[in-house]
């Protein structure tokens, strides 16, 4: 038996903006330097990854990647500073609630 804590974030209408899957693209944008390098590498759609950017960046009232036109040295996407900055704080505030969840299933259950 186990006990999962999901860190998940919702906007005012109580939709899910940002969560596990965001981060993980945000971290692949950083890795590959393209939001479509991302998306392929985690088996999701151009389409679907610009989504959950665009849903993330309107909840959160600023960018988070700064996407460059392709062209002779070609397109791609990285991090704005901002985005870092909340991709950092997203990735502490996680691993602090995995703590406190293991604490407490420790005090609880076993």
């Amino acid at each position: 038996m186990r006990a999962i804590t999901r860190i998940v974030f919702l906007d005012d209408n109580d939709e899910k903006f940002f969560g596990e899957g965001p981060a993980r693209l945000l971290n692949g944008i950083e890795d590959k330097g393209s939001l479509n390098a991302a998306a392929q590498s985690m088996g999701m759609a151009y389409t679907k990854a610009l989504k959950l950017v665009n849903n993330a960046e309107k909840a959160l009232g600023f960018k988070l990647i700064e996407r460059v036109v392709g062209g002779k040295s070609g397109g791609g996407s990285k991090l704005t500073e901002e985005g870092k900055d909340w991709l950092k704080r997203y990735e502490a505030y996680k691993e602090a609630c995995l703590r406190e969840n293991s604490r407490l299933y420790g005090e609880f259950f076993e």
